[in-house]
């Protein structure tokens, strides 16, 4: 295994920090040495310590330069302020000139008017921010990226101190009244089923005791033995008789093996031991510093492989320290609800599964890892339940409904009634959508509907077959890049594309050009910070501006589908100019490809995803150039409402059954079939029985939804009535309420549509 290049600076400044830690005093006295400390180290005239609180609230801890009264004085909100703003998005910030930054607040009472460059770095634990480190200059100095990679080291030595002494950690979660009440939390279904049993709490985390090391050398070794000890029990662990069997199981394990074998990970946790860093201790970083990055991803494939690598770390750090993963052989209740912050799958199967009979998480979504395992052992599993483990006590009595995606805490005798009826209701669907596996999505009155799945991890390809979908009708192309520790290249890239198509056998698959940018952060793609990602430079436009990736991309996936037909799609066109300009690249790398010698795609159909609600007006022209068209419900929407999706108090303001959003919608359904353009929609709308159902009665006949939605919707569509529908639906497109979901439940209910 290659080693990082040693690094004197940060040694030196770990070595000085780890004397002052181990030193006596109090933790008080020994922070404010640590602020003097990095200040001389970083030539820096300011150094201080911001210390997360209850409320989310960031207070001044220690400093060296500012004035030492505003110590415990000043207070900033989790995203007020530069350093608010370090907190809230869990990134570092690099600023020549912090007072010309949008989020700067002047605080007179630090006396900081006259220092304009500033470098703060979060201070993470167990992947949550506690803090926030900063250094500042009198001059505009621009901090380079060793600097910032020197600072976050030893932000992460510093929260040991932080955590361990300066707060307790309960104080990190908010106090939680009246815990015996019985309590209904809401979350997100990963699993269906209905499980009943004692909670037992979930918390992994090895204690790290050594931060600094005194011999680089013994502990690349210590770390290369750790490994080879990780692969041969996992090894061991995913032979299990329960697991042996094929399906999307196998896939998800076989993926977070390679995973636990990427090479990037493994370098950057040796680089971090060539800084000063013990092994566990660099496990530590690396894994603090994905978990930040990858925290501010939206998109759920992206977000998900979080908790593999939670797993993973806590797992290497289990064979570095010498110790059994925390939850192995422990005494466990005959009947288990889990309750964790986040979970890979490797610790699920750590526990006697067979005593499990439900999972709640804090985190997570149905592409989870730990949910798709979970599913072929049959266990219902729920996820984003905020503050689980807060409000659950161990040993508590838990009912997990994993169809209605709700945890009963301390049940009442309603809810243990409606846990029997929902034992008997969940056999009766599953029978049902079993029987409808083989037959077509045909209406009531001999309308054909398409169901394609939305894909982008291998282990997508086998749900292909197993759900029963006519194709794949969006393949997010970004997942490989956004694990790779440095940018795929054409062959690796093409191997991919190859093999999906290989394993779609006779079914059309549609390829997503990068959507990359923004909230997607690649690892070796260093770009500055936006105020509104979800808008900003990302997808075809940071595509168009980098041509070579959008090159190389394209060739693979040509050479991918050699004499065979190639379907893609650009995403994030906001006007006709930008699909040319993105048709011209492959126009041009096709040419290339032939004058090379590589056999051309059979036949090849590109189109565009309409999500930017500018390219609604220029649909007429976009109509003459494209194949195909896929809306892109997601991002339209968001944008047409001018509402983040991800915002929690914006969530539930807009309905996608809005009179407007349905007009608009048939709007686009017409104007391709005016044009003879085949349209599709693909999002998370398409996904669920009712809106789905109003997507027919506006027009669409092709829908591309997430695996487990197939069987839902398809009886859904084998219960429907689409002339009855249609004629419904014409008296609801001029209402200007505030959607029509009422009236269409209600349509369903009257005609017997399934949803």
């Amino acid at each position: 295994m290659p080693h990082g290049k040693p690094s004197p600076m940060p040694r030196r400044l770990l070595a000085r920090v780890r004397d002052v830690m181990a030193g006596a005093g109090m933790a008080q006295q020994r922070l404010d040495g640590i602020t003097n400390i990095i200040a001389a180290d970083m030539v820096a005239e300011v150094c201080s310590v911001y210390v997360r609180r209850a409320g989310d609230m960031l207070e001044l801890f220690a400093t060296q330069g500012l004035q030492p009264s505003a110590v415990h004085s000043t207070r900033l909100r989790v995203g007020e302020g530069i350093v608010g703003d370090i907190a809230a998005r869990a990134r570092p910030l690099a600023l020549a000139d912090a007072q010309k930054h949008p989020s700067f607040v002047f605080r007179p009472e630090t006396g900081e008017e006259i220092y304009h460059s500033m470098l703060g770095v979060p201070i993470l634990r167990d992947g949550r921010v506690v803090g926030v480190l900063a250094v500042q200059n009198r001059t505009q100095r621009r901090y380079g990226e060793e600097e910032v990679e020197t600072l976050q080291t030893v932000a992460m030595v510093l929260a040991e101190l932080v955590v361990g002494e300066l707060i307790g950690r309960d104080e990190l979660r908010p106090v939680i009244g009246g815990a015996m009440a019985p309590l209904c939390l809401q979350g997100m279904r990963l699993g269906s089923g209905v499980g009943a049993g004692e909670a037992v709490l979930h918390r992994p985390r090895f204690h790290i005791t050594r931060w600094v090391a005194d011999d680089p050398a013994a502990e690349h070794e210590r770390l290369a033995r750790a490994i080879s000890e990780m692969h041969g029990a996992l090894d061991e662990m995913f032979q299990a008789s329960e697991l042996a069997g094929g399906g999307e199981h196998r896939d998800v394990l076989q993926a977070y093996r390679m995973i636990a074998e990427d090479a990037g990970w493994l370098e950057r946790i040796d680089e971090a031991i060539s800084s000063g860093l013990t092994a566990e201790a660099a496990v530590e970083k690396v894994h603090n510093d994905i978990r930040a990055r990858m925290s501010q991803v939206t998109d759920p494939y992206l977000r998900e492989r979080i908790h593999d690598l939670d797993d993973l770390a806590n797992r290497l750090l289990g064979h570095l320290i010498g110790e059994a993963e925390p939850t192995a052989g422990m005494p466990l209740p005959e009947e288990v609800i889990l309750v964790a912050r986040s979970m890979g799958p490797a610790q699920l199967l750590d526990y006697d599964y067979s005593r499990l009979r439900g999972v709640v998480l804090e985190e997570g979504s149905h592409t989870a890892h730990v949910a798709i395992v979970a599913r072929a052992l049959d266990i219902p599993a729920i996820g984003n339940v905020k503050d689980a483990l807060g409000k659950v006590e161990p040993g508590d009595p838990l009912i997990v409904d994993g169809d209605n995606a709700q945890v009963f805490i301390r049940p009442g005798e309603d809810a243990r009634r409606a846990f029997v009826e929902s034992l008997r209701a969940r056999e009766e669907r599953k029978a049902v959508y079993a029987s409808l596996r083989d037959l077509p999505a045909v209406t009531l009155d001999g309308q054909s509907i398409s169901i394609k799945i939305n894909a982008g991890l291998p282990i997508d390809l086998r749900l292909l077959d197993d759900s029963g979908a006519d194709g794949i009708g969006l393949y997010r192309t970004e997942l490989l890049f956004m694990v790779a520790a440095d940018f795929p290249g054409v062959e690796v890239q093409r191997r991919l594309y190859a093999d999906v198509l290989d394993k779609a056998a006779d079914k059309p698959v549609i390829f997503r050009t990068l959507d990359v940018g923004g909230d997607k952060v690649l690892p070796y793609w260093q770009r500055s910070a936006e105020e509104n990602p979800a808008m900003g430079w990302r997808a075809i436009r940071a595509s168009l501006d980098r041509p070579d990736m959008l090159r190389q991309q394209l060739r693979a996936l040509i050479r991918a589908a050699a004499s065979r037909e190639l379907r893609l799609m650009f995403p994030m066109i906001a006007e006709v100019a930008e699909f040319k300009a993105a048709r011209a690249w492959l126009d041009k790398e096709l040419k290339w490809e032939k004058e090379l010698g590589f056999p051309p795609p059979s036949k090849f159909s590109v189109g565009a995803m309409l999500e930017v609600p500018s390219l609604v007006l220029q649909l007429p022209a976009l109509l003459k150039q494209v194949d195909f068209i896929s809306v892109g419900s997601n991002d339209l929407f968001q944008f047409l409402f001018a509402s983040d999706r991800g915002n929690p108090q914006l969530s539930e303001r807009y309905d996608l059954l809005s009179p407007l959003v349905l007009t608009l919608l048939r709007s686009v359904v017409e104007q391709c079939r005016t044009a003879g353009t085949p349209v599709s929609l693909c999002g998370d709308m398409a996904s669920r029985p009712l809106e789905a159902m109003a997507l027919i009665g506006a027009g669409f006949r092709d829908l591309s939804v997430t695996p487990s939605s197939v069987g839902p919707i398809k009886a859904m569509i084998r219960s429907l009535s689409v002339l009855a529908l249609c004629e419904y639906m014409n008296s609801l497109y001029d209402l200007d309420q505030h959607d029509t979901r009422q009236k269409l439940g209600s349509f369903a209910q009257e005609h017997g549509v399934i949803i």
